[in-house]
């Protein structure tokens, strides 16, 4: 089981879509997580490695259970980096801050 607050990408179907973001919870009617289109993760890397204002941002979203294809853990698999990794490669600061989530002894911003 993957538990509350992990940082997953989630398959969509009706229609097929694809989001990364934080698993709020998983119920036997859906699930609801605050993330955004993969579409969009790499306008929001760079928006955020440049300090500019949000345009693109994260959303908290219901998504009932029959548009669920699948659930994936957020994490890197054999040379692949995750969207965690890439994201802070890129930007120089855990993504936990940005999500206003704690990792380890970091500080989040208020």
């Amino acid at each position: 089981m993957i538990p509350a607050g992990a940082l997953v990408t989630i398959h969509l179907a009706s229609p097929s879509e694809k989001f990364w973001g934080v698993l709020e919870s998983l119920e036997p009617v859906g699930v609801t997580f605050r993330g955004l289109s993969l579409d969009a993760f790499e306008d929001w890397i760079h928006e955020v490695a440049r300090g500019e204002p949000g345009g693109v941002g994260l959303a908290t979203m219901f998504v009932p259970l029959f548009r669920i294809e699948r659930i994936f853990l957020d994490e890197q698999v054999g040379g692949v980096e995750s969207y965690r990794q890439r994201f802070e490669r890129r930007v120089g600061a855990p993504v936990e801050r940005f999500l206003g989530l704690a990792r380890g002894d970091d500080e989040v911003p208020s």
